[in-house]
Parts: structure tokens; sequence; C-alpha cells
């Protein structure tokens, strides 16, 4: 299964439903620069994610930090955490993705002690999969597994797919990652969230500095330190990315035009629009709606 688009609700939570019609995971193949947007924009979900890059090489943003993940490694991202992926170089990376509820990783008793402690941990945004090593390949391995099984449904497979999940989890812990947990690190990633949920609820009307900065109970100042730490960009310049984001669904619509679209995703000039949109896709938004119009 091929996932070219990511819908996105106005908090930046994924929409597209995690899982098989018995299981609470879903595990599918995705192109980045099939997306609609060249690559997968920023969003997050309840689901703790596993990647394993089949083709080429990716770039990660979970929440401050980038990584590069080159083909045949992987990646575990941990629940709620924000997270983007661009290919590197052209690269035509295709990854493996497996999403699974926290809740079916392990039988319930066993939950609270193996389970929740490493979703609510504040240092483990994400971990790195290497597949020499031995609880890497492990991983990557049955996540391979998993996928064939889903595909072909054989007899029993979801419970040879919760056998694999438990090996899954398994070498995760056996890694040796050391937990840590941070208040303040919490309270920040709930302030991030509070303001991208305002301005995606917002993008179409005017936005000044000060509303953001409101939406996050923060000073000017500090909300602009919390944008460039966590997304490296300034608050108004998400806003212009979002926007830009936003109109590339409405051009692909037979009846818009250039310029209601800038109206409508909150530019108050065509112009400017043409401008931004230009230097953020690398061609005019009429080039874009006409050659999509093409395919």
């Amino acid at each position: 299964m091929q996932i070219k688009n990511f819908v996105i609700d106005q908090q930046l939570k994924e929409l597209t439903e995690h899982r098989t019609v018995s299981l609470p995971i879903a595990c599918y193949e995705t192109t980045i620069n099939e997306n609609i947007h060249g690559y997968i924009p920023l969003h997050w979900h309840e689901e703790i994610q596993f990647v394993y890059i089949i083709k080429g090489e990716a770039i990660f943003q979970i929440n401050k930090e980038k990584v590069e993940v080159r083909e045949g490694n992987g990646l575990f991202i941990n629940s709620g955490c924000l997270h983007m992926t661009e290919d590197k170089n052209q690269s035509g990376c295709i990854y493996l993705c497996l999403n699974i509820s926290p809740h079916f990783v392990l039988p319930q008793e066993l939950y609270a002690t193996y389970v929740y402690p490493y979703i609510q941990a504040t240092n483990l945004s994400y971990l790195y999969i290497d597949s020499a090593e031995p609880w890497g390949k492990n991983i990557l391995d049955a996540m391979i597994k998993i996928n064939h099984w889903i595909q072909q449904k054989s007899s029993y497979y979801e419970i040879d797919i919760t056998i694999q999940l438990s090996l899954i989890w398994k070498s995760l812990i056996i890694s040796g990652f050391q937990l840590e947990f941070d208040e303040t690190e919490m309270v920040k990633n709930s302030r991030m969230k509070e303001m991208l949920n305002w301005i995606h609820f917002h993008y179409a009307e005017k936005i000044l500095l000060d509303d953001i900065a409101k939406a996050g109970q923060l000073s000017r100042s500090e909300c602009c330190r919390y944008f460039k730490r966590m997304l490296n960009t300034t608050p108004l310049k998400y806003v212009t990315d979002y926007r830009i984001q936003k109109s590339l669904r409405l051009l692909q619509q037979t009846e818009s035009n250039v310029t209601e679209v800038a109206y409508q995703v909150g530019f108050n000039s065509t112009s400017y629009f043409i401008d931004k949109f230009r230097k953020s896709i690398n061609m005019t938004p009429l080039a874009y709606k006409k050659a999509k119009m093409d395919d």
C-alpha cells in the first residue's frame, strides 16, 4: 500500500487511520517525492512509528532535531512527537512505515512497566535503528515480516504479528537507552502544539506575531525562540509556508484560479503569493496548476 497524501487536522494530528481491519496497526510503503507536497509535512499521531528505509536516503525532523537515515537502516518515532520527512539529494527514497497503537505493543498487564515509561520519556523523541546492531536488525526484519503478513493475510497472521511486535519492543528496550523525564520539556512541547494549532485554525486570517505568542502564553521573543529551537524557522515564515502547503490542494481543483487561492489561504496580495510560492515550490502557482492538470 502506498500513502501519497497525509490528511492532517488543525492540531497537526495525522488523520490517516493506522489500522488493519482487525488490528490497531498499519504498515505501508511511502515514496516521499510522490506526496502532494513533495515531502511529508509536519504532523504527529498517538501511534508509535517504526521506519525502515528500503531505497535512498531521507532526512527526518523529530521535534527540534534532524537525523539522516540511509537505505537499510531505520528510525523509531515516539508517540505524540512532531515530525516531518524529506528526500535527501533526490534519492527517490522509499520507506516502510509501521504505526502501532501503544496499547497494542504488549499485553495490558505489561503496558505500565514496559511501554508507558518509554512513550512518556522526554529524551526519547526518536531512536536511530542501525541494521549493523543485532537489536536493530531484529526490529527491521520483524517489520518486513509484518508487512508481508498484512499483505498476504495467511492463516493466523494476526497472532504472528503480535509475536513480532513483542520482539520489536523487546529489541528496542535492550538497546540500552536511558530514559529521562523532564516536566519543563513536556510543557514546551505542549505550548508548541498550542501555537501550531492556533496557526492552522486561523491561517486564512490576518496573523500577527502577538497572536501566535498569545496562543502559547509566551512573550514575542520567547515565541520566536520556540520556533527557532524546535522548527528552525520564524513564526511568521512558518505561517507563510503553511499557507503555501494549503494552496497546493486548492490549485489542483479544476475551477480554481491563482488569485482566489491566494486570498483563500490568507495572502492579501496575489503577487506576494506568487513570489513566495515560486521560492518554495520552484515554480509559479499557475505552472504548478497546469502541471497537475496535465498529470
